[in-house]
């Protein structure tokens, strides 16, 4: 039996697949990690990956609108796991620096690879956890959310002109989806602050804290460094 929609709810169920891809890409990227820098133990994160995919991709293949506490914990542990992966590999990386590595274009592709994969990580963990996740936003009555930990613009757009109104969470049912966690996690790390989305809750303020500083080390630090390698 399908599960139902509040009454009170009107937001379509979001996609499964803008997310498989994206973790798709984020493991790829893992994998494709020099052998030289990290070795043959990044496959292990790449297996778990793919391992705990499954299971989600199972309970809801199509639309994200079936949820369980155990499916809950998988979804937010898959998540933990990809930010706590990446967040070694940018260790690893530095270590390389620090050490002496001289392979300049390897350590140049590593760190654009690591800084993708960051911001995919951070995008999936905010996206798992505001709001109760992505099946709670849609399907559950707006009152029996949890706290927002972020806050859009379009919360807050329901007094603005017509146009721009339309578009609101109070007018038209908005919940932000995947490409709006995505956007607030990619302009996080290019900028090194909150652009759009406004966090809320100590635990994102962390996180962004946390995310920016990785972005930080891997542009002044890394990219850097590589590059001083390649001055004659």
């Amino acid at each position: 039996m399908e599960p139902m929609q509040h009454p009170s709810r009107s937001a379509p169920a979001e996609h499964r697949w803008p997310v498989v891809v994206a973790v798709l890409v984020a493991l790829s990227l893992y994998a494709l990690l020099p052998d030289e820098v990290f070795g043959p133990q990044r496959f292990i994160v790449v297996a778990a990956g793919l391992a705990l995919l499954v299971p989600l991709i199972i309970v809801n293949p199509h639309r994200l609108t079936r949820q369980t506490p155990a499916t809950r914990r998988l979804a937010i542990g898959f998540a933990i796991g990809l930010v706590v992966a990446n967040q070694v590999t940018l260790v690893l990386l530095i270590v390389q620096l620090i050490g002496g590595a001289q392979d300049a274009p390897s350590l140049l592709r590593a760190a654009l690879q690591v800084w993708v994969a960051n911001v995919i990580g951070f995008t999936i963990l905010y996206w798992e956890v505001d709001r109760g996740g992505p099946v709670s936003r849609t399907m559950e009555a707006r009152e029996a959310l949890p706290p927002a930990d972020f806050r859009f613009p379009q919360d807050e757009d329901h007094d603005a002109v017509t146009e721009v109104a339309a578009r609101s969470s109070a007018r038209n049912d908005w919940t932000p989806r995947f490409v709006d966690y995505f956007y607030s996690s990619l302009s996080n790390t290019m900028a090194f602050s909150a652009t759009d989305a406004m966090p809320l809750s100590p635990r994102f303020k962390l996180l962004m804290g946390l995310q920016a500083f990785g972005g930080f080390l891997i542009l002044a630090l890394v990219i850097a460094r590589s590059v001083n390698i390649l001055s004659p």
